[in-house]
């Protein structure tokens, strides 16, 4: 489970997470949101994925563009039916949901392995968020559980820097679009 969380422990994480979450202001105001599938060792936001589109919120999740070598944000209508497991294994939105321009997207939702304060994350090393992450004209914010913000990270010249991060317990603003988080 997520870092040596007991599914019991998970879940009240999650549920943590999505209630900060619940209250920022870049949430509230966010129209198309980029949501990912939780990991067995991430945080699971996906109640909120849910509610966003209930409310009619653009929601989108990476889906992998073979012809371009790298992921793009595609819109879901209904999770039960638009999702398939993609490149990675992972739940992906299935080749009929139409692709969103990520320069479009008000707020990235984006897991990670590592993070810290100063708006760095370490990914699963195939660079493929950051690529993603480059593209994107809203807030960038990391979803960690509180033991994955360390005070420093390596940091590399394709590495895209987040705005703010969302952990259980905080709220921590690092970026220059940090005003709008």
């Amino acid at each position: 489970m997520a870092r040596g969380l007991s599914g019991a422990e998970r879940a009240a994480a999650s549920a943590r997470a999505r209630a900060l979450l619940a209250m920022q202001a870049v949430w509230r105001e966010a129209r198309a949101v980029l949501f990912y599938a939780p990991l067995p060792d991430e945080l699971d936001l996906w109640p909120l994925l849910l509610e966003a589109l209930k409310g009619g919120r653009q929601i989108a999740l990476p889906r992998y563009l073979p012809a371009a070598g790298e992921y793009g944000a595609a819109l879901l209508a209904d999770p039960a039916r638009d999702l398939a497991p993609g490149k990675m294994g992972i739940p992906e939105p299935v080749s009929h949901c139409p692709i969103f321009p990520l320069n479009r997207l008000d707020l990235v939702l984006a897991p990670g392995v590592g993070f810290d304060p100063h708006g760095r994350r370490l990914g699963r090393g195939k660079g493929y968020y950051d690529r993603l992450l480059a593209q994107v004209g809203g807030v960038r914010c990391g979803v960690a559980l509180d033991a994955q913000v360390v005070p420093a990270l390596p940091a590399e010249p394709h590495d895209q820097m987040l705005d703010c991060i969302l952990t259980p317990t905080r709220w921590l603003v690092c970026g220059p679009r940090a005003a709008r988080a």
